[in-house]
């Protein structure tokens, strides 16, 4: 493996993720000091010299988003005036990816204007994870690697066994059907997908399945869980409609309350979700299982810095 020159540093909101990054780089954690002024302003600046470097930032803008968000943004110009030769952002959770485009009148497109800031801001390159709408990738004018969490998932459930015709991989909704077939083609299993309708946000109720669910295991997979109504609505429904059991998958762990007590009590048998959102303590319970994307990252992490292709990391199985 070749050499990794980059400079690595982390803000507050997903350190832990930086640090497994860091050892599979071989590398330490770059003195970035974080701290805030009485008032909640962000004060923040590198404690060594990063002029003339390749500065790589990791930064979930994860919940409180907007205090996450303007640390980063405020990270990446200390960067740009401290003489970076190229910034590198990493949002593994990019938030706001959910408002890609106007559902109604009057009402903006924060995840265009996020795009924007980040770029004015001076980043030179965005690596993230699962983009809520792959589109959003068209939003940037700089290059945007939207890695993927289904291989991970995949690998996972292979090895607990679950791969045979006997696993119906379920889409929670229509937009979510291209990564349940992928994930359905992985596993040999079969495909089945949820027509619901969302009357107000973080609300939805099942209007028809698409598929045969009848005993066999449900995996539903999704991009992420928020306050986890709508996935255990869906895994309610799928059982009620004779599936065996039901595993809940998904790449993003935002888990806004009530979602653990939802899904403790739900009656899917496992919850497993990826270590792009750090899980305080009090979020996790013994159904969860978290996969890290650490070695993901770090490779094409590895890969930019050497000037690398990254294509083949989309399609690993």
């Amino acid at each position: 493996m070749k050499h990794f020159s980059g400079r690595l540093f982390s803000g507050s909101a997903n350190k832990h993720l930086a640090e497994r990054i860091a050892r599979c780089l071989g590398v330490e954690l770059g003195n970035l000091s974080i701290s805030q002024f009485k008032d909640g302003e962000t004060n923040l600046f590198f404690k060594e010299t990063i002029r003339g470097q390749k500065v790589f930032l990791v930064q979930s803008t994860s919940y409180p988003v907007n205090e996450k968000l303007m640390e980063l943004l405020i990270a990446i110009d200390a960067a740009k005036r401290a003489s970076a030769e190229e910034i590198i952002v990493v949002i593994p959770y990019f938030g706001y990816a959910r408002q890609d485009r106007k559902s109604g009148p009057r009402e903006p497109i924060t995840a265009k204007l996020v795009a924007n800031l980040l770029t004015t801001a001076g980043a030179d390159r965005v690596i993230t994870f699962d983009l809520h709408a792959a589109q959003i990738q068209g939003f940037f004018d700089i290059p945007v690697d939207d890695m993927q969490g289904l291989p991970l998932i995949a690998s996972y459930l292979i090895r607990k066994g679950y791969k045979d015709d006997n696993i119906v991989v379920v889409s929670p909704d229509i937009g979510g059907v291209k990564r349940a077939r992928a994930l359905a083609e992985r596993l040999h299993a079969s495909l089945a997908i949820i027509d619901k309708r969302r009357p107000k946000p973080n609300v939805s109720e099942i209007m028809n399945v698409i598929g045969d669910v009848e005993g066999k295991t449900a995996i539903f997979i999704d991009d992420m869980i928020d306050t986890g109504g709508t996935i255990v609505n869906a895994v309610n429904g799928i059982l009620e409609r004779g599936a065996k059991e039901a595993i809940i998958c998904c790449t993003h762990a935002v888990f806004s309350d009530p979602a653990v007590e939802k899904l403790t009590a739900s009656k899917a048998i496992e919850i497993i979700v990826t270590d792009t959102i750090d899980l305080p303590k009090e979020k996790r319970f013994e159904k969860l299982t978290i996969l890290s994307v650490d070695k993901m990252i770090a490779e094409c992490m590895r890969r930019i810095n050497n000037k690398e292709s990254i294509s083949g990391l989309f399609n690993e199985k």
